[in-house]
């Protein structure tokens, strides 16, 4: 088993054996009215990060992060009027084995250049041993290019949020693993304090 990014929610990491492999660009797709942006702060915590904001300004991210969790050492950056060079080139200069953010990943996926700058940026990522997790929020308008993430993807985190019993339940599956066996369990998501899986769950 090679070199794994651990996502801070350890019994999801135990099933994946240790995290999002090394190399792999990985997706999560979840509503815009749910916790997902906690789920990637969460994994600030656990590796040096690149941090790459395609709509809010990085202050403000940056400071969203903080107030969340205990960040280790993470790096906000926004993009410009070529935003796939941009992240391009923001990935080819940080250190091997950082774990880069992209949050959301809309504004890449309506570029018509989306299919060549994932090979490439795949490309970098093997060469670094690092690890990609673009924030695929399903809202009412998604882009063409959800489709080429998705498939591009080598792991894929769904999240929901439904009501259940008056109160709001988030799950998350893992409908895709590429380099290993996807869990076939849901987790049930507890956002108290820290990203943890409620055990007290009841899945058929």
């Amino acid at each position: 088993m090679g070199e794994r990014f651990a996502t801070g929610v350890e019994i999801l990491d135990r099933e994946l054996d240790g995290g999002i492999p090394a190399g792999s660009v990985a997706a999560l797709s979840a509503p815009p009215a749910s916790q997902s942006e906690r789920l990637l702060y969460e994994l600030t915590t656990m590796r040096r990060t690149l941090y790459v904001t395609t709509e809010r300004a990085p202050a403000t991210v940056e400071e969203a992060v903080r107030e969340t969790v205990d960040t280790g050492s993470v790096h906000v950056h926004g993009v410009g009027d070529d935003p796939l060079e941009d992240l391009l080139d923001l990935v080819r200069a940080v250190a091997d084995g950082t774990l880069i953010v992209v949050d959301p990943a809309a504004p890449l996926e309506a570029e018509p250049r989306y299919r060549e700058a994932l090979v490439e940026l795949r490309k970098v990522l093997r060469e670094k041993r690092s690890a990609a997790v673009f924030h695929c929020v399903d809202g009412r308008a998604v882009p063409d290019g959800r489709d080429v993430t998705e498939y591009m993807a080598d792991l894929i985190f769904d999240l929901s949020v439904d009501l259940q019993r008056e109160r709001l339940q988030t799950m998350l599956t893992v409908p895709k693993f590429r380099r290993g066996d996807a869990p076939r369990d849901a987790f049930k998501l507890d956002f108290r304090r820290r990203v943890t899986v409620d055990n007290s769950r009841d899945i058929a």
